[in-house]
């Protein structure tokens, strides 16, 4: 169940807020995530979504979060949660907000998500990377500002992973000799394209169908980055249904070949996932580093 010092801290916010509602009437757990606990609280008034881990263990995850959504809802592009809590209780950090979970989706749900992400990827901040670090799961991402996507991409993305994973083992020597002969190609491989505002974690278990039965995306791992990547972790576990690429494509075509970059795209949610799951997602690296070298 919730800690009490952040059920205090959630009531004493909600008698400012909503006076004679500070109540909390019911607790229930969400499932789906692996590295915070989270609920579902009703009030008197509203149903909120709330989400807790140890302050300790992930410094400025919570505050990471808050950032990216609010970077998405600034764009109006695309819907996301408002956040109306991010702090800490007692060794908690935790993120209170609006529970947009809703029931089934609108007929147009697919195509309308494709013209959102559309809308969010043109937005250009003129440089890829952002104005701070943050989160991919509980991984730390760097987001150091370049003007050059093959180079961040192997500097901010790729190496940090080969790094740490051999490190940990998971990688050999003959793994990061791949990668550095990886990085020399880069520039050539993906076409160049400006930065896009991107979610930075676009799988099937981070977007919802809200209220109002259309898209609301949670869990973001922003930054501006080649577009390509959000849309080849659309791909990595599926659900994603055809007619949301036809739509995307029709509002903004992807570059010819798009398809076929698809596995090179998917290499950094890849390494992600060695270091955050261990050993079983190699073989998906090393069959990516044997089809382009």
């Amino acid at each position: 169940m919730i800690p009490p010092a952040i059920r205090e801290a959630v009531e004493n916010w909600l008698g400012k807020v909503h006076p004679g509602h500070r109540k909390i009437t019911s607790v229930s757990p969400v499932s789906g995530g692996s590295i915070n606990r989270a609920f579902s609280i009703r009030t008197t008034s509203a149903v909120y979504f709330i989400k807790f881990n140890d302050a300790a263990r992930y410094p400025g995850m919570f505050e990471a979060e808050s950032k990216g959504l609010e970077i998405i809802r600034n764009t109006a592009c695309i819907k996301v949660p408002e956040v109306f809590l991010c702090t800490q209780a007692g060794k908690f950090s935790f993120l209170l907000m609006e529970d947009e979970a809703g029931g089934g989706n609108q007929p147009d749900f697919w195509e309308d998500f494709g013209r959102r992400l559309a809308c969010l990827h043109r937005v250009n901040a003129g440089y890829f990377g952002l104005d701070h670090d943050n989160y991919i799961g509980s991984l730390i991402q760097q987001n150091t500002p370049c003007d050059q996507w093959a180079g961040f991409l192997a500097e901010q993305r790729l190496q940090p992973m080969v790094t740490m994973a051999r490190r940990s083992g998971l990688l050999n020597g003959q793994d990061c000799n791949s990668f550095d002969k990886l990085f020399l190609k880069l520039k050539d491989l993906i076409p160049a394209e400006p930065p896009s505002l991107l979610h930075g974690d676009l799988w099937n278990g981070n977007f919802i169908w809200s209220k109002d039965g259309h898209v609301c995306l949670i869990d973001p791992a922003v930054y501006h980055g080649h577009r390509e990547i959000d849309i080849a972790m659309t791909r990595l576990f599926g659900g994603f249904d055809s007619r949301f690429y036809a739509a995307y494509n029709e509002s903004f075509p992807l570059a010819y070949g798009w398809e076929e970059r698809i596995s090179l795209n998917q290499l950094y949610p890849l390494l992600v996932h060695v270091n955050l799951f261990g050993g079983g997602y190699v073989s998906g690296v090393r069959q990516v580093l044997r089809q382009y070298l």
